[in-house]
């Protein structure tokens, strides 16, 4: 009896010819800029490919973007030599977006890609990208279907690219955030029904300010009213141990507004909020 085996990748250059393909093939791209690798290599293979005029990049910034994460992404697109508009979506003044229900995503891609629209129209740019991959399909996002709706293209999916391939792609091209976390919105780390508002997006973003100066990376902040739940990788949880800094992670949390502090035993996990969302392991709704 054979045991099957997983078909091999196809070789790097190979992954990014396929990506060239899928976005020639679209002529002009807005690209729906985050500063993260998937949007990243989608503009940067762009501009090369399409050069400058026919491939920009746009960023939301809203109260649920950390300042930090904003800064980044402009910095990386002046570095990668891509045309960054900067727009201010408007989601926060959606009841349904304040809500946050399992469909928060939904209103704020909507939002987003209202915004876009106009500007990619105003550029004389033929589509609006979004950095989905092949991973993406399969996960709780409800972005994605604001993204079918508003007739979004997705040259990752397009070119069959999964996250390792993006990873393998950027790194091969020497893109600065080949290895960067994956990131999310702040207000993921508010737990679904509960309403998100601009004080609790501030008291997530200070925490997690305090703990990136503190040293500490690819972690999260969970807000639970009084309660702040801090995911770790597993790796990190020892460090938080330590007297000095776990009193100085303390202070900054109680700063911030949070008069309980808890360590997630079972450490960082992305999309763990989405756990609200089922019940014995069955999806809700």
């Amino acid at each position: 009896m054979t045991t099957a085996q997983t078909p091999k990748k196809p070789g790097v250059a190979e992954r990014l010819a396929a990506l060239e393909r899928a976005i020639h093939d679209r002529g002009s791209l807005l690209v729906a800029f985050s500063g993260g690798i998937d949007s990243s290599l989608i503009a940067a293979v762009g501009r090369r490919v399409l050069g400058p005029d026919h491939c920009q990049a746009a960023i939301g910034d809203s109260l649920s973007l950390p300042r930090r994460e904003l800064e980044a992404a402009r910095s990386l697109a002046q570095q990668l030599e891509i045309r960054l508009t900067v727009i201010e979506p408007t989601e926060q003044n959606d009841p349904n977006y304040q809500a946050n229900a399992g469909d928060r995503c939904f209103y704020c891609k909507s939002n987003l890609y209202e915004h876009l629209i106009p500007l990619a129209e105003q550029l004389g740019l033929a589509h609006i990208a979004n950095g989905t991959n092949l991973d993406d399909l399969g996960d709780h996002r409800p972005g994605l279907r604001a993204a079918r709706e508003a007739s979004i293209v997705s040259p990752l999916v397009d070119a069959g690219l999964d996250k390792q391939d993006v990873r393998d792609i950027a790194r091969h091209l020497g893109l600065p955030n080949h290895d960067k976390p994956a990131s999310a919105c702040l207000a993921s780390r508010i737990p679904y029904g509960t309403e998100v508002t601009p004080e609790r997006l501030a008291q997530v973003e200070q925490a997690e300010n305090a703990l990136a100066d503190l040293g500490f990376t690819g972690f999260r902040v969970r807000h639970h009213d009084t309660i702040a739940r801090i995911e770790l990788p597993i790796d990190q949880l020892p460090q938080i141990l330590d007297a000095e800094l776990r009193e100085r992670v303390s202070t900054a949390l109680h700063d911030a507004g949070f008069t309980y502090i808890a360590i997630d035993l079972d450490g960082f996990r992305s999309g763990s909020g989405n756990i609200l969302l089922t019940h014995n392991g069955n999806r809700l709704g």
